[in-house]
Formats: C-alpha cells, sequence, structure tokens
C-alpha cells in the first residue's frame, strides 16, 4: 500500500475531492486526519473510512483561522505524526466581470484560496522538516494556469496558490519535503454543481462544459483524488515544485 504507515492531513475533507481524497490515502494505508468547517460531513467521511476498515479521525477546522490551524496540525504531529499535508479546502464566486465583484467577494474567496493553503503549510513545514521528509499537496486549479472568464478573484488565488507550492518546494526542498500542486478541471462535485444552478438550464449548462473537453466528460472526484495520491506518495519520489494538470485535455485546445 502506497502510503502504509503514514499520517495525512486532509482540508475540505467533508464533500467532493476532499472526501474522495480522504476515502482513497486510506485504501492505501494511511492514517486519514479529516477536517473541515462542516462537522456533519467531516463525520460522515470519517464513517465512511472506519466503515471500510480504514483509520481516520475528524477534526472541525476553519482554514482561514490561522491559530486554529496551527493547533491542530501540531495536536496531529504530536498524537499521530504528520507524513502527509493536504491542502484542498478551497471556494468559488459567482461569475462576474472584474468590475462587478465587489471587495466583500474578493477577500472572502482570497481568505480562504490563499490564506487557507498559506496556513495549512506554515503550520505543517517545521514538522516536515523537523523529521526530513515529507509531501505538501496543494490543490490548485484549471484557473492556477488560465485566467477564467468572469472569475477574477478565484483565478488569482488559485495562480497564488501554484506559485506558493513552487517557493515552498525551493525552500524545503533542501529538508526533504516536496510541494507539489493538483491542478483540476472542472469537477462533478457541490461546488460546480451550486454554479450550474444559477443557470437558465443547468442540465445544458453542464452538457455544454462537457463538450469543450476532449474527453466529452468533467472530472470525477476519483480523478482529481488518484492524482493527489500519486504526489502524496513515494512514487513522485522525485517531483517537486510541479502544477500536475488534471484537466482531460481542455487546457490543450
Amino acid at each position: 500500500m502506497r502510503l502504509e504507515d503514514k499520517t495525512v492531513v486532509i482540508t475540505g475533507a467533508a464533500s467532493g475531492i476532499g472526501r474522495e481524497t480522504a476515502q482513497e490515502c486510506a485504501r492505501e494505508g494511511a492514517t486519514v486526519i479529516v477536517t473541515d468547517v462542516d462537522t456533519e460531513g467531516g463525520t460522515g467521511t470519517v464513517a465512511s473510512i472506519e466503515d471500510a476498515g480504514g483509520e481516520a479521525t475528524f477534526y472541525e477546522l476553519d482554514v482561514t483561522d490561522s491559530d486554529n490551524v496551527h493547533a491542530v496540525v501540531d495536536e496531529v504531529a504530536e498524537t499521530h505524526g504528520l507524513d502527509v499535508m493536504i491542502n484542498n479546502a478551497g471556494t468559488g464566486h459567482p461569475g462576474g466581470s472584474l468590475e462587478e465583484l465587489d471587495d466583500e467577494i474578493r477577500d472572502f474567496v482570497v481568505d480562504i484560496n490563499i490564506n487557507g493553503v498559506w496556513n495549512g503549510c506554515h503550520a505543517a513545514l517545521p514538522h516536515l522538516k523537523d523529521q526530513g521528509e515529507g509531501a505538501i499537496v496543494n490543490v490548485g486549479s484549471l484557473a492556477s494556469i488560465l485566467g477564467l472568464p468572469k472569475q477574477a478573484a478565484y483565478s488569482t488565488t488559485k495562480a497564488a496558490v501554484l506559485n506558493l507550492t513552487r517557493t515552498i518546494a525551493a525552500e524545503a526542498g533542501p529538508h526533504g519535503v516536496r510541494a507539489n500542486a493538483v491542478c483540476p478541471g472542472f469537477t462533478e462535485t457541490q461546488m460546480l454543481d451550486q454554479y450550474l444552478e444559477k443557470q437558465d438550464d443547468p442540465e445544458a449548462a453542464r452538457e455544454a462544459m462537457a463538450e469543450q473537453y476532449p474527453l466529452k466528460r468533467l472530472g470525477r472526484p476519483e480523478d482529481i483524488a488518484n492524482a493527489i495520491l500519486f504526489l502524496a506518495s513515494d512514487e513522485s519520489a522525485f517531483v517537486n515544485g510541479h502544477g500536475l494538470v488534471v484537466d482531460g485535455g481542455f487546457s490543450t485546445c
């Protein structure tokens, strides 16, 4: 098993990509620390892992609260050890041109997508560097490499996630710590559903979106989870500072 005897912390693991990643890491032998502001969803993820014979623990965690993140990560490191930090928690915003997005929306997205990832990395790095090994995987987006129309705040934050990842890779690499990012295309998650629900015809919008992809489908949570698992495991031991695009070929068109 690829993560046997390793402890993995995952933020935003109550649903979607985070839940699928937690389940996949558990199947590969990890002790999984499930974190989220959504207590019901997070405990549901833990239950699904335990029902399958895996090991998981839930911590309520607000990634925008630096003190909260450090307290949880420190406790996990002391109690279970810490080998992999997966910063998955993120948010989007309603579509709109730059001038249509107000400061409140911008600050909300920045706080979760940039500060949340920063806090997770900031808390995990001392533990990983002290032990001389470990991995950080940050969840970016197709918007990390492409400027998505009517998604200025989101695109800005996800581009920042990728460059922060590269900086950490350069700084922490000499200490045996790798940092990489996964950059998914549109994926069948609750966040996507919420976006589509605001369209005049959600199903038609979904079909039109899928048609833009060479594979003629949207991503599935397991597609992204498998990429995260690769970067978290020793299979990617010489991969550092990389943004792995998982978009079904969208960015090649």
